[in-house]
């Protein structure tokens, strides 16, 4: 099992590396951001909706509710509706991290997916899940603003680090005890 604090830590990462690739995205063009260049998600806009409607999800599986469609993608017409919202899940994201405990950790997390199954996983590793997939995304991000001659940012987890990203983090761990 992954510690709280770990978990804390990768979601600071995970806010810290979305930040820096929609901070390189406000460069785009609506044609570009709009742009299918096919990939599983066909555009910057696409795959960016996806990212911000899994977190939304996850956090109402958090919460207890099962959601059975992720957000659509006319709610987010330009760069300016997905970072709005993706700052909402945030909060709502981090205002659930602070409220476990280490105890919580362990506990089961049932949910049932869109296709109306029924999944039960250790909160930890679903929490761990959603850290990964969006670095999965992330990397199709990369891989999209190279495809449109963009340079990507760098977001590599050691890079995080090295510019005192989990300091903030690691200040309010020791406060917290």
């Amino acid at each position: 099992m992954i510690s709280l604090a770990a978990l804390r830590e990768l979601y600071v990462y995970n806010y810290w590396a979305r930040d820096c690739q929609l901070e390189v995205c406000a460069v785009l063009t609506q044609e570009q951001f709009e742009r299918p260049l096919g990939n599983s998600f066909p555009s910057v806009r696409d795959t960016f909706t996806h990212m911000v409607s899994a977190e939304w999800v996850w956090l109402e599986r958090f919460r207890g509710r099962s959601p059975q469609a992720q957000l659509p993608a006319e709610e987010f017409p330009d760069l300016a509706a997905v970072a709005t919202r993706w700052k909402l899940v945030e909060e709502g994201v981090n205002a659930y991290l602070e409220s476990l405990r280490k105890e919580s950790l362990s506990q089961p997390l049932t949910y049932v997916n869109m296709r109306g199954q029924s999944w039960t996983y250790p909160l930890w590793r679903a929490l761990l899940h959603l850290v990964n997939h969006q670095t999965y995304h992330r990397g199709q991000i990369t891989m999209l603003l190279r495809q449109l001659g963009i340079r990507p940012a760098p977001v590599d987890l050691l890079i995080a680090d090295d510019m005192g990203v989990f300091d903030k983090q690691r200040e309010a761990t020791l406060v917290r005890g």
